[in-house]
């Protein structure tokens, strides 16, 4: 009886290692579909309203720039430099950091495969997945050299404060004051509060981001850098409402000229691999997909009213289609135009709700 019971526990512990490999595996599976930007957006907090992307080892490679934790600060200053006049790092909340975090953080845009800033009206973090093969344990030490109180677990908040950043260097952004190391995930991520920032760690990577935004995500390919909004975030910050009266009424014309104009459930704009901008609008059903192609392809080919000028001065339209509940506009941009930077906060005429 003995016997039989031991090769009956030893079967269902071997049913059971199989059941986990086959989880792993379909996981993996389903991964392999994602793109990087799919997965980083899996770790935004379910509070997430606007997420800003920015693909560094994409835009390091599109600068020529062949930089790690060891290079100088003046190199990361020059690379960030030339990114700028590509219309890539206006997305990042690292920029303007970016030559104290080298000298003395260990992370950087130098060593970042990729950046995802998450912002909402319960708190904002910035998750960073540095390159593969990097020092976590040196990140700590440096960390710990600048003056960060290191954590009693592994996973838990290194303490800075807003007392600190100064001592540290200048032009530190307050979401630097706090820091937490993810090393078997690759990620580190910071804050400028303690308690938003623990919480976050604590669901790290439940992949809760409401479902429109998932959408629009996926329909943005890998861009090297990109804006994306909830559905109340983009009918608030880039609707005509934010725009003086005259330039209001303008629009009211444009608009009752191009068609109906229905509020989106969300909206990313990106910078595409080739150059050229896309935006992604996702919408409550494939009736209303169909009719804002038309209309606000309309809009994003005519005056820009709160903008100034003519869209046409900036980019001109590629292509406007509908699939399912999205809209995909591709956007070629005029030489010397940031139409990226420029259109990622509003008024914006023909991402208005």
């Amino acid at each position: 009886m003995r016997k039989r019971l031991t090769i009956v526990v030893v079967a269902l512990v071997g049913l059971a290692l199989l059941a986990a490999a086959v989880i792993v595996a379909v996981h993996w599976w389903q991964g392999r579909d994602e793109t990087t930007f799919e997965q980083a957006t899996a770790y935004a907090p379910p509070d997430a309203e606007r997420l800003s992307w920015t693909d560094w080892s994409a835009v390091r490679k599109r600068a020529g720039a062949h930089l790690d934790a060891d290079s100088s600060a003046d190199d990361v200053q020059s690379f960030l430099d030339d990114a700028f006049d590509d219309d890539l790092t206006s997305a990042s909340a690292l920029v303007q950091s970016a030559p104290v975090l080298q000298s003395h953080f260990g992370f950087s845009p130098a060593n970042a495969a990729w950046e995802l800033f998450s912002q909402s009206t319960q708190g904002a973090v910035v998750i960073i997945k540095l390159t593969d093969g990097s020092d976590f344990d040196g990140v700590g030490d440096d960390l710990e050299d600048a003056g960060f109180t290191r954590p009693t677990r592994g996973d838990g908040v290194w303490v800075g404060g807003d007392t600190l950043l100064p001592e540290i260097g200048a032009d530190l952004t307050p979401e630097l004051q706090y820091v937490a190391l993810d090393a078997d995930r690759g990620l580190v991520l910071t804050s400028d509060r303690e308690d938003y920032l623990g919480q976050v760690v604590d669901e790290l990577g439940q992949d809760t981001v409401p479902a429109p935004m998932r959408s629009v995500v996926s329909g943005s390919g890998e861009p090297l850098s990109a804006a994306v909004y909830d559905g109340d975030n983009v009918c608030s910050k880039l609707a005509m409402s934010q725009a003086d009266a005259d330039d209001q009424a303008t629009a009211d014309r444009l608009i009752e000229d191009a068609g109906t104009v229905d509020p989106m459930t969300a909206y990313a704009m990106s910078v595409q691999p080739g150059g050229d901008v896309r935006a992604v609008m996702a919408f409550a059903d494939d009736a209303q997909a169909r009719t804002n192609a038309r209309s606000r392809a309309t809009l994003a080919a005519g005056p820009a009213p709160g903008q100034g000028g003519d869209f046409s001065d900036r980019f001109s339209v590629e292509s406007a289609t509908a699939d399912g509940d999205l809209v995909t506009i591709d956007l070629s941009p005029t030489s010397g135009s940031y139409v990226f930077s420029d259109l990622s906060s509003g008024p914006v005429l023909f991402a208005t709700c």
